[in-house]
This record gives C-alpha cells, sequence and structure tokens, in this order.
C-alpha cells in the first residue's frame, strides 16, 4: 500500500494535494484539526471540506491531531509506518497579522510542529518523500528594496533588472531583513527541512509559495486573499486595502497546479531542493486590478476602502521565479490562469451557499 500522509487535510492545499495523489492510485492518510477556525473564527472553518474529503475519497483516513502532539502523532506513523510514501506539510498558522497576536502559537505551530513530523518521518518511514509547503515570506521585506516603479495600476520593478523577465528566483537572501513574527516561524521550519534533507539524506522538497489559492479556500480577512475579495464582492461585505495605493503586486497559483508540483517532486524527488512557486508571469494582480476583475465576474460594484497602514513585512512586489522548478520538471505546466481561478472561486462561494448577495 502506497500512503500519502498529509497535514492540513482539509485546508486549501492540503485537500487538493489530496484528491491529486488520490487520483493517482495512492491511499490518502489526512491530519487536520480544524484550527483554522481557531485562528479566523467560525466561517473559516473547515470541516466542510474534511466532510467532502471523507465522502469524496474511497478509504480516506481522518485524525484530528494537533501538529504540535508529538504523542498524537506518533500513533499514527507507527500505525502506518513504511507504507508512508510521502508526506504532504500543508499544515500551519498562515497569517503574518495573526502571529502577533499569538507568537508563541505560531511558532509552535508552524516551526515545532514540522520538527514533530520530520523527526517521525525518519523515525518511520526514512525514505518517504517529505513535501514543505512554505512561504515567500522567508525572504521576508527584501523584495521592498528592488527598484520599483510606480504604474497606473500597480507597482512594476524596472526592465532593466535580472528579475524583471521571469520574477525573483531563489538567490534573493533570507537574511537582514523583517520577516513578521509568520516569516521567521515559516523560515525556521523551512531551514530544518533543508537540513533534515542534508544532514540524514532525507528526500526533502521545499515549495517557497507566492499567493496560493483556489476554491476549496476558506477565506478569511487575515488569510486568503483572492477567496476573502471574491466573498466580499458577492456579498457585498466591505472590504479594506492596506497601503501601497493598492497597487501592490502579488502572483497566484491555483491549489490544483500546487498539487501537481507536489506530484512530480515525488516522482523524481531530490535532497533539501529549494524551489519559488507562484502564479509567475502567467498569473499575478495588483489589488485594484483583483478588484476591477472581481467586479466583472460579479457584475456588482464593490463596497471597499484604503487605509496608508500596510502590513507588516507585506511585500509591495512580488512574483515568483519558477524556472528552477521547470527546469527540473519540464513536464510540469499550469492549468488556470488568474481569471479562471477567480471564476472557479466565484462559482464554489455560491455552490456551498456560504455568501449571499446584500440587498
Amino acid at each position: 500500500m502506497e500512503i500519502a500522509l498529509v497535514t492540513g487535510s482539509a485546508g486549501l492545499v492540503g485537500a487538493a494535494s489530496a484528491r491529486f495523489f488520490a487520483s493517482q492510485g495512492l491511499q490518502i492518510v489526512g491530519i487536520d484539526n480544524d484550527m483554522r477556525q481557531y485562528f479566523f473564527g467560525r466561517d473559516a472553518s473547515t470541516n466542510w471540506a474534511r466532510e467532502k474529503l471523507q465522502s469524496d475519497l474511497k478509504g480516506y483516513r481522518h485524525h484530528a491531531v494537533d501538529i504540535r502532539d508529538l504523542q498524537g502523532l506518533e500513533q499514527v506513523f507507527s500505525e502506518y509506518g513504511k507504507d508512508i510514501k510521502v508526506i504532504l506539510h500543508t499544515a500551519a498558522q498562515p497569517s503574518h497579522d495573526w502571529a502577533a497576536k499569538e507568537p508563541i502559537t505560531d511558532f509552535t505551530v508552524n516551526a515545532n510542529g514540522t520538527l514533530n513530523l520530520l523527526e517521525l518521518t525518519r523515525k518511520h518511514c526514512p525514505e518517504a518523500v517529505f513535501i514543505y509547503t512554505s512561504t515567500n515570506k522567508v525572504y521576508g521585506d527584501t523584495p521592498n528594496s528592488l527598484p520599483l516603479i510606480e504604474l497606473e495600476k500597480r507597482w512594476e520593478i524596472a526592465q532593466d533588472h535580472k528579475f524583471f523577465k521571469f520574477g525573483i528566483d531563489e538567490s534573493m537572501s533570507i537574511d537582514q531583513t523583517k520577516h513578521s513574527l509568520f516569516g521567521a516561524s515559516k523560515a525556521a521550519a523551512d531551514i530544518l527541512v533543508q537540513e533534515y534533507g542534508r544532514y540524514f539524506g532525507m528526500k526533502t522538497g521545499i515549495f517557497r509559495g507566492g499567493c496560493l489559492t483556489g476554491p476549496g479556500h476558506s477565506g478569511a480577512m487575515l488569510h486568503g486573499f483572492l477567496a476573502y475579495l471574491m466573498k466580499c464582492a458577492i456579498s457585498g461585505q466591505h472590504y479594506t486595502i492596506f497601503g501601497y495605493k493598492g497597487k501592490q503586486v502579488r502572483d497566484n497559483i491555483h491549489c490544483y497546479d500546487l498539487a501537481n508540483c507536489f506530484y512530480h517532486f515525488y516522482r523524481a524527488p531530490r535532497v533539501a531542493e529549494v524551489y519559488n512557486i507562484g502564479g509567475s508571469r502567467f498569473s499575478n494582480c495588483s489589488m485594484i486590478e483583483a478588484i476591477e476583475l472581481c467586479q466583472v465576474i460579479t457584475g456588482r460594484k464593490m463596497s471597499y476602502s484604503y487605509t496608508d497602514d500596510n502590513r507588516i513585512g507585506d511585500h509591495i512586489w512580488w512574483i515568483s521565479d519558477v524556472n528552477k522548478f521547470n527546469q527540473h520538471y519540464p513536464n510540469w505546466s499550469y492549468k488556470y490562469d488568474l481569471k479562471a481561478i477567480l471564476q472557479e472561486i466565484h462559482d464554489e462561494l455560491l455552490a456551498r451557499g456560504q455568501t449571499q448577495a446584500a440587498a
């Protein structure tokens, strides 16, 4: 039996990965205790996604274990042992705003939880592939020192800069920068996953994501940019833009495309490999551009306002250079561009009845 062990299995990336790997014939074991509800409130609960996985995936087994609970995780790893062929570690506290409220919770979930999983992988299934969903926030606010130019609807990097054509590559330093506490906890985990690869020879892959998105996102004000934006666009709920004139740029990758990246790595793993991964030049937008597209898709004018107070450690311009991953895995390609992503989020929100248009 080939088992894919997925942490955060009811979250956006976890659920997409569970479905993708199940479609390739692996049995899925999920670990998720719905901490997203604790982080962001009842509307952000992932229970609906867990129930859907249990309904849709034959043989899916779920464990409501906190990844900080070493003893609870030990029982899971002991049960499946070397049948575990890949660990897809997507569980996290994902918001740099929220992390400042409870730094200890943030760090123990993101860093200690990752250490628990790495050590149990080394103990029970050392030949398994370990895939970690990291973040571009490990680079802190270093991207904000790039030579940026203000255009009508977005910030853009100078055309003569090496990052202009493809985006930011893995050569950017993660040192001497303001990360946010979230970025610091994720950087600690990122380095741990690299170290277990280099020190113990384990097959580990680190994916430093831009904006990870898709219809399975339980969007909240502090996390889930496109999903929360579309929720506001449909419902008429007010949306606040934080800083940078609303021209800050994000690249956006659909969770299906990211899960496909994971599968390519699983099929031909490497040791302690780091990839920037996101929508690249293929799928990116500024806040203003995203609002405009949401209004086109919904046919409704959004209610939004602007405040000059930007989020601490936020990026003014981020586009991922995915060339390294594409060179290693040339058969991988995108399925979803920005418009397709937002249309799918819109359709899923209406289908779930999660949000109702304001009168």
